[in-house]
């Protein structure tokens, strides 16, 4: 890579060297782009122009490193960098510009209003915090993305859902166990909303696979979950999802959101017919 751009992303002190901050962020953002190679050399191989989405992009590590490392020794492929922080994107414009990478484009705004190809072939998400993960996996399973790859953040929602939902009288006294005291209801509600996350990828047509990004000493937010779509649905994914949701009457915002665009299309259609 170069070391010019490391310097100029902060990722390298002025004297050329990596402090220990900028070491851990780099090997998991390197962690990543590994994992995300398979995907990537399937489009890459496969479509003359390659679409991939950075949801939630901060300030675009994940898109310097994917583009330097991977798109500008292809010579094809165009990343888009969704962020809602103005000064970000607009840094970043300027820093794409200034080592040419002409095929890399910041997209300031949220997720969900972002002008972004119609049909993405990878949309990855690097820590985008709480329900931001969500909204990257609503956009990649509702426009068929082939790759989807997110690494959650401070999924919180889930938490909160648990904690007013437990005074429902047919709360199971054992199921409550598992996140009656506060600190339980943050672990229990982060790993039920990765569990949920994964069940609706696989029910949308997704093969998912949960690891680990790196080690945990180098980061606490260390789950990563990669899909590649295989197929239109799985109703066994589906069941298992339903029967998850009511158990612990919890409705998180990739539910709610898939939700709304079933029901939206529904009325669409039967609009149609009258």
């Amino acid at each position: 890579m170069s070391l010019e751009l490391l310097a100029d992303l902060h990722l390298l002190t002025r004297d050329g060297q990596l402090n220990a901050d900028a070491r851990r962020k780099l090997k998991q953002i390197r962690h990543l782009v590994g994992l995300l190679r398979p995907a990537l050399d399937d489009v890459l191989a496969r479509y003359e122009a390659p679409s991939i989405i950075d949801c939630g992009a901060g300030k675009s590590y994940l898109g310097f490193l994917l583009y330097e490392l991977v798109l500008a020794p292809a010579n094809k492929g165009e990343l888009w960098a969704v962020e809602s922080r103005p000064e970000l994107t607009t840094q970043g414009a300027v820093r794409a510009r200034k080592f040419g990478h002409m095929r890399m484009h910041f997209v300031d705004g949220s997720i969900a209003d972002a002008q972004l190809p119609a049909q993405p072939n990878v949309v990855a998400a690097l820590h985008a915090c709480d329900t931001a993960t969500d909204d990257a996996l609503l956009l990649g399973i509702t426009r068929r993305a082939d790759h989807i790859a997110v690494v959650p953040c401070c999924q919180a929602e889930v938490a909160r859902q648990l904690d007013a939902a437990k005074s429902v009288k047919h709360r199971d006294a054992a199921d409550y166990a598992l996140f009656e005291h506060g600190l339980h209801r943050r672990e229990f509600g982060s790993h039920l909303t990765n569990v949920v996350r994964a069940l609706a990828l696989e029910a949308h047509g997704y093969q998912v696979t949960v690891t680990e990004l790196v080690g945990w000493e180098h980061s606490a937010k260390n789950e990563i979950i990669v899909a590649k779509r295989v197929g239109r649905s799985n109703a066994h994914a589906q069941r298992k999802l339903d029967e998850l949701l009511q158990r612990f009457a919890i409705a998180p915002a990739l539910v709610r959101g898939l939700a709304g665009l079933t029901s939206g299309a529904a009325t669409s259609a039967t609009e149609a017919q009258h």
